[in-house]
């Protein structure tokens, strides 16, 4: 009974700080403090030498959690990347996920062998333990910021991020045998080792994923079992793999990437049981780091583990990413932020326990200076992580539209799905007439009443609307359902339409606007195309000075009619505005002769 007891209270210790972490993300949030060091934290108030007083060195659990966990991040990380969104991105981002690695962790290993008196092998050891970025922390603290970035600058984080995890592990594990090997061993049986690892988990993960995505299409699941059903067989995947000596992360991946870009029933569920899933993964990951790290043993490693973390943020990863981006053209700030963007987390943490349960030698080192590296990058670039973006201007002016969406799965369908929205006051779509063509209005819940849409006739606030809509698109409806001040701010004196095959470079002659350089000589179709990642909506938007573009009708995927509003311009004292009828007027004048068919202007002057 005693040994039951001391389950029990550890069931409710570990629920407790994970419920404090939980709350105290409510306070982190609001100071834009990065939410997993809250967790780092707190596992170290509970540890060895905080206020809790745990005693916890058990590597063999720790290694144990962070298999699961990073078996479900990797599977979650390939449900997320689509292929053909980001096409254009994947070379770069492979690029940064595998040679960016290698350059990574052998600039950050030759430093650690000058500082720490580490031979070749075990500074690349420990090179590679911190070289591969996290997806989940650089994501969350984007979203918690309502930070949009420029496509592919979005698509290029997305995609290494997500995919350079395996990379980091194969390394790392090659480096451990080759240092267990020592100078008497083959570096052959490591080659063959490296072949059969990629080759086992390539097919195992190709081949379960499409097993997968037949198996949920043609199993009649009771509602709510297939998030359990795929997460459960992504662990599957991967220990089958791992269990025959091949890459079980590089196949719950491929399983995850397969899952995702095959249309599957109840897809949306199965991407909102992940998210939750791989939050909890990280926070027991982080839980346990701080659990088992002693601050009183770092004190011998602090000053060289600092140097490292602090080389590895301002030139190791810069370094990688400017070898690797070189071919591609990318601007500098591009470049700069994808420097910036090198999080260090749940992966250090796992790939930081395998030298213990090896028993290489410096273990301990290899922990403690990859613990001070993740709370250094947490804490430094996790900070500062959205204001390097407006900085950088790599981030739009716009921030992500804050939405209530409702997903409903439909039985036996698998390409499309419900999504209901709360009619708010100053919600766009009370001010439209029209709906995208690929939407199809379904019905009105009003008044505690459920009618069709012709007997609703138009929404009013405090309406529920349900469509039908191909799942890969609902997203595009959350502008028009948002409220408005989360999409513009601004007041406009003065409106005109386009359709979407004009120019910028026109519009910007036209009316002496400032085009960004990443969109400049593009029509309006093709600069939202860019800009929203080919995922264009009703309602998304485009700054250029002191006017807006903003999409007003869509033609399948190409924008029909864009609306350019003129803002107020606030003037320094003692200057007097220009009337409106005068604003441009000569050249206004000229650019509707030469494109007289294509221009429609509807002036709205304010009184």
């Amino acid at each position: 009974m005693e040994q039951i007891g001391l389950i029990n209270l550890g069931l409710l210790f570990l629920a407790l700080l994970i419920l404090v972490g939980i709350a105290s993300s409510l306070i982190a949030t609001r100071f834009g403090a990065p939410l997993l060091l809250v967790f780092l934290i707190i596992g170290m108030l509970a540890g060895e030498d905080g206020p809790g007083g745990i005693v916890f060195n058990d590597y063999r659990l720790t290694y144990m959690v962070g298999t699961v966990s990073l078996a479900i991040i990797l599977f979650d990380g390939g449900l997320r990347t689509r292929l053909a969104v980001f096409r254009g991105s994947l070379l770069p981002a492979s690029l940064l996920a595998t040679v960016g690695v290698v350059i990574t962790a052998a600039l950050t290993g030759a430093l650690a062998c000058l500082v720490l008196g580490l031979s070749w092998l075990e500074g690349l050891l420990l090179g590679a333990i911190v070289s591969s970025t996290d997806a989940a922390a650089v994501f969350f603290l984007m979203r918690a910021g309502g930070l949009q970035l420029r496509r592919r600058v979005a698509a290029a984080l997305e995609i290494e991020s997500g995919t350079n995890d395996p990379f980091a592990v194969f390394l790392t594990i090659v480096l451990v045998e080759l240092i267990l090997l020592g100078p008497h061993g083959s570096s052959m049986d490591v080659v063959i080792l490296l072949v059969r690892q990629v080759a086992i988990g390539t097919v195992a993960g190709v081949v379960g994923g499409y097993l997968l995505v037949q198996a949920l299409n043609r199993m009649a699941l009771p509602s709510g079992l297939h998030p359990l059903f795929a997460i459960t067989a992504a662990l599957a995947i991967y220990a089958a793999a791992a269990s025959v000596e091949g890459s079980g992360f590089l196949a719950v991946y491929l399983a995850g990437l397969v899952l995702g870009n095959r249309p599957t029933r109840a897809f949306p569920s199965i991407l909102t049981f992940h998210d939750a899933a791989t939050w909890l993964c990280q926070i027991l990951m982080f839980l346990v780091l701080g659990l088992l790290v002693t601050p009183s043993k770092l004190l011998g490693y602090l000053l060289p583990a600092i140097l490292i973390a602090v080389f590895l943020i301002v030139i190791a990863r810069p370094v990688a990413v400017w070898l690797c981006l070189w071919p591609f053209s990318f601007t500098a700030r591009e470049k700069s932020f994808i420097s910036w963007v090198g999080l260090r987390g749940a992966v250090s943490i796992f790939l930081a326990a395998i030298p213990t349960l090896s028993g290489v030698a410096n273990a301990e080192l290899y922990f403690n200076v990859a613990f001070v590296a993740v709370f250094i990058s947490l804490l430094v670039q996790g900070w500062t992580l959205t204001a390097v973006a407006r900085g950088l201007g790599v981030a739009l002016t716009e921030t992500a539209p804050e939405t209530q969406r409702v997903e409903i799965d439909l039985p036996g369908q698998t390409n499309r799905e419900m999504v209901g929205f709360p009619i708010i006051a100053n919600s766009p779509i009370l001010t439209r007439t029209d709906l995208p063509t690929w939407v199809q209005p379904i019905m009105v819940a009003r008044d505690e009443k459920v009618v069709t849409w012709a007997e609703a006739k138009t929404l009013v606030p405090g309406d529920y609307a349900y469509f039908l809509v191909p799942t890969e698109r609902a997203q595009r409806l959350d502008r028009l359902f948002a409220p408005s001040d989360a999409i513009q701010s601004h007041h406009p004196v003065a409106a005109f339409n386009f359709t979407g095959d004009i120019s910028l470079k026109e519009l910007a002659t036209a009316y002496g606007l400032a085009v960004p350089e990443d969109i400049e000589g593009l029509t309006i179709t093709e600069a939202f195309r860019l800009r929203c990642e080919d995922r264009i909506g009703m309602g998304d938007r485009i700054q250029m000075g002191p006017a807006s573009l903003t999409v007003s009708e869509l033609d399948g995927e190409d924008v029909k009619q864009a609306s350019l509003e003129i803002d107020e311009v606030e003037l320094p004292p003692g200057k007097t505005a220009v009337p409106l009828s005068k604003f441009g007027l000569g050249q206004l004048q000229a650019f509707v002769a030469r494109l007289a068919e294509r221009l429609n202007p509807i002036a709205k002057k304010s009184p």
